[in-house]
């Protein structure tokens, strides 16, 4: 795909505060006509630069649990080691995300566990399991915030 222009990051960033708005108020919002206006959203959607769409979930019920932000240090960096760990990861859906960083750690991974005594266990049969695994930090959130 072509670098993107200024329409192209506006349509950005509009679908990154409401992916489900209208292709007719969205392209209101940019200064398109609605068939520009789709058409760029077709040709960022074909060359992988909006990758999907999705739906972000509270997490702030009582029945919701609680959110372990857990850092990783791996053995090795090596393509073979960041591929085996992250097949791994996809195994567990209580890995909600993860992120290869920068830094001291080597990946921040955000986890959704019934509550802190379930924790023990995971970290035991699962994070301690995966492989890799040098050091394993972990964190409870207190409190969440989203951006809108």
């Amino acid at each position: 795909m072509k670098a993107l222009d200024d329409a192209d990051r506006r349509i950005l960033n509009r679908l990154r505060l409401d992916a489900r708005i209208t292709n007719s108020a969205l392209a209101a919002e940019v200064g398109l006509s609605p068939s520009a206006c789709l058409r760029r959203v077709k040709l960022l959607e074909a060359s992988g630069v909006i990758r999907g769409y999705t739906a972000i979930v509270s997490g702030t019920g009582p029945d919701e649990g609680t959110v372990a932000i857990v850092e990783i240090e791996l053995e090795r960096q090596t393509e073979e080691y960041l591929a085996r760990f992250e097949f791994a990861l996809r195994r567990h859906p209580e890995i909600q995300e993860w992120y290869l960083m920068t830094g001291n750690g080597d990946y921040i991974l955000r986890i959704q566990i019934a509550g802190i005594d379930d924790y023990g266990e995971f970290h035991r049969d699962v994070l301690s399991r995966l492989p890799g695994v040098s050091r394993i930090t972990s964190s409870f959130a207190m409190r969440s915030h989203r951006r809108r």
